[in-house]
């Protein structure tokens, strides 16, 4: 059996090696790794196991290794954590757990420094822009004092910067796709009569349906999300945006666009990330078309594999996580790596479904930050979560601190 899953393996990289590079990156020397970071980056790689858990932190130039608590631990810290933050709980004690468990051998060693995180399993799900230095008597939130990026593994720093190296800047900038039609008994759908009914999904699409309604999800508009697609389209000017909303938020739409032009791709719309069967994973656009009729409205993690982008950031504002009894980081890092496979230099995405006023509310200052200000992608996001924690109203963990960016950080 494992000769054969080997024998696989080889050939996806004689066959597809970008592929293999980003899924199956083969491991690379300590020295390589370290000559792409900088003197204020470290890299923190987690390894999850049954009796004891792994840390290592990475510099320019040291490499340090230690233990952490069993992974059944782990994970149940992390569920605690993530379900006070969305039931919006205090959670003084559990950040304090988590961070400690994720951070605590390492405290003295982060003082002025990005922190690029390599999560396995679970540890993909940690909102770590609100956990805590161990070491910090103020206990304030770690994006407080660092920039924060993830990566689905330290070899696909070295892979995106080799295949962005020469590449040319995008002519246009920002492609938004926002507020599709996800049901029948929308207003939008009133003054149009369909000739004919057909409600049939793939099998492949009725499969992501019946596992978003298994972890409790449901499809409902999202009215905010126009309201953040207008305020960041009012930042670009007409020849150098594409625009598609409600009917017009679809697949065909989508698919026959030209996505290298675009600089920048924002999705305000529903994502789900499996952590029981990455495959599963998909962005949710318009179940029906301009004329009413119903259609597949999912773009599956194999669509995206399959587009061809230039883009330096691909946005994904509203993504829904179920993590259920098997968890397993592919389902965030699964779309991570179709986007980054797709072209993308790097993808910013939510843990959880944020409420999508609160949304529109960062998204607006993230490019404000981004644009405006010039800032890059990892320090423009972390100076709207700043923003928001600093703002009443929207300083609850559960506004902000589940967006990341995972990908290239320059």
């Amino acid at each position: 059996m494992l000769q054969n899953l080997e024998g696989v393996q080889a050939q996806i990289r004689n066959t597809s090696p970008r592929y293999a590079a980003l899924t199956q990156p083969e491991p690379l020397s300590l020295d390589t790794i370290q000559q792409e970071l900088d003197d204020q980056t470290i890299v923190l790689e987690y390894q999850l196991g049954e009796q004891q858990s792994y840390l290592w932190l990475i510099t320019h130039q040291t490499v340090e290794s230690y233990v952490l608590p069993p992974r059944a631990e782990i994970e149940a810290a992390i569920r605690d954590l993530r379900r006070g933050i969305q039931q919006h709980r205090e959670l003084v004690t559990t950040v304090q757990t988590v961070s400690d468990m994720l951070l605590g051998p390492v405290a003295q060693r982060l003082q002025g420094q990005r922190l690029v995180i390599v999560p396995q399993g679970a540890v993909a799900y940690v909102p770590f822009a609100t956990l805590i230095n161990p070491q910090n008597p103020e206990l304030v939130p770690l994006v407080v004092d660092h920039e924060l990026v993830t990566l689905p593994s330290v070899s696909t720093l070295a892979v995106l910067r080799e295949q962005t190296a020469d590449r040319e800047i995008a002519p246009k900038e920002l492609a938004i796709v926002s507020d599709p039609v996800f049901n029948r008994t929308d207003p939008r759908l009133k003054a149009i009569s369909p000739k004919s009914e057909d409600t049939s999904l793939s099998l492949y699409s009725a499969q992501i349906t019946s596992a978003a309604r298994s972890a409790g999800l449901n499809w409902q508009r999202l009215p905010y999300t126009q309201v953040e697609a207008d305020a960041i389209a009012s930042l670009i000017s007409s020849e150098q945006k594409f625009q598609a909303n409600g009917l017009n938020a679809s697949f065909d739409t989508l698919t026959q666009q030209d996505l290298t032009d675009y600089q920048v791709l924002h999705f305000a719309t529903h994502g789900l990330l499996n952590s029981e069967d990455p495959r599963l994973s998909a962005l949710v656009l318009s179940f029906f078309s301009t004329e009413g009729q119903h259609q597949d409205g999912y773009l599956r993690l194999h669509e995206i594999y399959n587009l061809e982008l230039a883009a330096e950031l691909v946005v994904l504002s509203a993504c829904e996580t179920g993590i259920g009894k098997e968890v397993r980081g592919e389902g965030v890092m699964g779309l991570t790596r179709g986007f980054m496979y797709a072209g993308a230099e790097r993808v910013v995405v939510s843990l959880w479904a944020v409420d999508d006023q609160g949304t529109a509310e960062l998204m607006q200052q993230f490019y404000q930050h981004l644009w405006q200000q010039e800032l890059t992608p990892a320090a423009a996001l972390r100076a709207a979560q700043l923003d928001m924690w600093r703002s009443q109203g929207w300083d609850a963990p559960y506004y902000w601190a589940g967006f990341t960016l995972q990908g290239e950080w320059r």
